[in-house]
């Protein structure tokens, strides 16, 4: 593994400085508009880019078959996410873990069903593919028919609570841990956590790295790990690097989930009532 400083990403050789200055070259430029704090979306982004470097790096054996990025396929779709939404003054981080293969994968955006992506967040933008596809898990981007639950549930609550997306990023934002989607040969997904430990490990020290980062760089004060997965995560990441920043659990929308099946949605907001996060979002 790459030793570094603490909430640091390693910038160790040429050959991936060489790959973050081609991809930052795909920013926007020092004087684009970017609504409500372009300093702090591009250092964010930046973040992003880095990671990316590093884990162009790993490789992944069996049970792995086939692994997307779509912080590179998507990279269109999700910048436009960020630049939109990412600004100062946000101190609750949402995170998930990895993205699934019929939110994230398509359109670039964590927890992102289609639906929800285009039609109230208003993301737009190309959406390219990985190197190679699962024919059971084709990329399709914004056109994608297929809607994800888990991503339908998140921000269906949040269309709700705060009726305009101005409303719910004025103090949030939602990232994920990972940015990869891996799966088996027959197309099934597999989780970071269920990956072989030499490569889960090697994978996760550098997420956590980027995580550290972005708290930082965001002025985090409360990281919510949707799941518990994420939660204990995110909580191992940020004590090992002394932020000092509360970290806290709401449970995951899957609908592998016989309690959020039987209803996430009063679950979740009495939740969100009891860590007060609520009240900061009425419109």
């Amino acid at each position: 593994m790459y030793e570094s400083e603490p909430g640091r990403l390693p910038m160790q050789d040429v050959s991936v400085d060489t790959e973050v200055a081609e991809d930052r070259s795909r920013l926007p430029g020092p004087h684009a508009q970017v609504p409500n704090g372009s300093d702090i979306a591009l250092q964010f982004l930046q973040v992003e880019l880095e990671l990316n470097a590093h884990l162009r790096r790993l490789v992944f054996q069996e049970p792995v078959r086939y692994t997307y990025n779509p912080l590179e396929y998507a990279w269109e779709t999700h910048r436009c996410y960020v630049n939109t939404y990412c600004h100062e003054g946000q101190s609750v981080l949402f995170l998930g873990m990895n993205p699934g293969p019929f939110g994230m994968a398509q359109t670039g955006v964590p927890f992102g069903e289609v639906k929800s992506v285009r039609d109230w967040l208003k993301i737009s933008g190309e959406v390219g593919h990985p190197p190679e596809e699962h024919p059971k898990r084709r990329i399709l981007g914004l056109s994608c028919t297929q809607s994800e639950v888990s991503g339908t549930r998140f921000w269906g609550l949040f269309r709700k609570l705060c009726g305009e997306p101005a409303v719910f990023f004025r103090h949030c934002f939602v990232h994920n841990l990972c940015p990869l989607i891996f799966m088996t040969s027959s197309g099934k997904n597999l989780t970071p956590p269920e990956l072989p430990p030499s490569e889960r490990d090697a994978l996760l020290a550098l997420c956590d790295e980027a995580l550290c980062q972005v708290v930082r760089t965001l002025g985090i004060a409360m990281v919510v790990g949707v799941g518990k997965v994420a939660e204990q995560r995110a909580r191992r990441a940020l004590v090992a690097a002394g932020i000092e920043v509360r970290v806290v659990g709401l449970m995951h929308p899957s609908p592998r989930s016989a309690q959020a099946n039987r209803g996430w949605e009063s679950l979740a907001m009495a939740r969100l009532k009891e860590l007060g996060i609520l009240e900061l979002l009425t419109p």
